[in-house]
């Protein structure tokens, strides 16, 4: 496997591991629908959390937020409407970024709630 997917896959579970210690309950991980894939989703109290896991080994190029695009973000917006409609889910929706940097020297995890904004 490719360093920068293994690197991905460490990132994932920091996630999650950080939304179970923040008392969110874990309902799926990589959850695809078409080309979307969601990296986590989760529920807290009424609403259910879309997160985008961004892991980088450094912020050479920039925090590693950036890097989730507007096509990345109409994605998961048709994913997580499929994932609703199928679970008959009758919740708030919230949709988050955890940004990791991953490294021998460094394990920072920033959660952003409400990262998107929809026009």
């Amino acid at each position: 496997m490719a360093q920068h997917n293994e690197l991905g896959i460490q990132g994932e579970k920091l996630a999650q591991e950080f939304l179970k210690n923040e008392g969110y309950q874990i309902l799926e991980t990589n959850w695809r629908f078409k080309k979307a894939e969601i990296d986590i989703i989760a529920q807290k109290d009424n609403i259910l959390v879309v997160v985008e896991v961004k892991t980088r080994s450094s912020e050479h190029y920039g925090k590693p937020e950036i890097f989730v695009n507007k096509k990345k973000t109409k994605l998961l917006l048709e994913a997580v409407n499929q994932y609703i409609e199928q679970k008959n889910l009758d919740l708030e929706i919230r949709f988050d970024i955890i940004s990791v940097i991953l490294n021998q020297y460094r394990k920072d995890i920033e959660h952003i709630k409400d990262a998107y904004y929809w026009y």
